[in-house]
């Protein structure tokens, strides 16, 4: 890591790049407390190793407790942590086959939701509607569960399709309310609504061939999205007339994204580069930004994280 830290750029009070962690997976603001959470999966994802662990920021992107919940300390059972999302003060966490709750305040482990007898398989994107109905992908099982924490957190399978190629991301749209999922294996964006129904966004046909294997998606407050593909190393932002722009690359596996919508910054953790990075957003040009000057992630640090930079 010591040869990637000397391109990144200050944003205000923000700390760019976060070190030391371990094949992080996911990268999440608290929407309801000033904080936010990294899953490690410690090893190779996907292994049920029981020592992988979350890392809880400050306010600043400050790392806290960088084993705020481990694996295999007291009760806590943690493996390969993905997906996560933050319901009132509960932190749902996708790990292999199951979704565990613990406190956001304490990290003591509240409940665990197996979906073994769905047979679930890889568990990665995890979301969450508006009344705090829970999402999840299972890449390995072309699936996406819902599961009901106000019905004792029922689990019911949403769909299961071929065409979802590998679900991986998952991200409810803020004007739609709509499901919107990432195929890691056919680089495509598809809607989901809530009867299952499945319709492609964003196409990755042979003659285009601009995605590889697209692994996290989020939008901003304004509806944009923004999506990570881990293969190619980049960050492509998708405007809502579908307009598209890579606006990071060269990125070492960035292994999803999520925006912090409160603050308009974006959230990248960096699977095989042990790191992670907070970085500022460019707002529509019709709204009222501080910054004159056009900025992309290149500008504001993205670039620690280069592939190019790697030694």
């Amino acid at each position: 890591m010591s040869g990637l830290w000397g391109l990144f750029f200050p944003l205000n009070s923000f700390p760019n790049a976060i070190g030391n962690l371990q094949a992080p997976q996911s990268f999440i603001a608290d929407p309801s407390h000033d904080q936010y959470f990294i899953a490690n999966a410690n090893g190779n994802p996907g292994e049920r190793d029981h020592n992988g662990f979350i890392s809880k920021l400050d306010s600043k992107g400050n790392v806290i407790d960088l084993h705020f919940i481990q694996g295999g300390k007291g009760t806590t059972v943690l493996h390969s942590p993905s997906g996560m999302v933050v319901v009132n003060e509960t932190l749902y966490v996708a790990d292999l086959d199951s979704v565990r709750g613990f406190k956001t305040t304490t990290g003591e482990p509240t409940i665990t939701i197996s979906l073994t007898r769905s047979q679930a398989r890889e568990l990665t994107g995890l979301t969450a509607d508006q009344t705090g109905v829970l999402f999840v992908s299972d890449r390995q099982g072309n699936a996406i569960y819902r599961i009901d924490p106000s019905r004792d957190h029922r689990v019911s399978l949403l769909i299961h399709d071929e065409r979802l190629g590998g679900p991986h991301g998952l991200a409810m749209h803020p004007k739609t309310g709509r499901l919107v999922v990432t195929s890691f294996q056919n680089g495509t964006v598809l809607e989901v609504d809530h009867t299952g129904a499945l319709t492609e966004l964003v196409s990755n046909s042979f003659f285009t061939g601009r995605f590889r294997n697209l692994s996290g998606i989020d939008f901003d407050q304004y509806g944009t999205m923004y999506v990570s593909d881990m293969t190619a190393g980049k960050i492509w932002r998708i405007h809502q007339d579908y307009k598209m722009e890579v606006i990071a690359e060269f990125l070492i596996s960035p292994a999803s994204v999520h925006v912090d919508r409160r603050n308009h910054l974006i959230l990248v953790p960096y699977l095989y580069a042990n790191g992670a990075e907070i970085n500022g957003l460019e707002r529509p040009a019709n709204v009222r930004s501080p910054k004159k000057k056009r900025r992309t992630l290149s500008h504001y640090g993205m670039r620690a994280f280069e592939g190019t930079q790697a030694q």
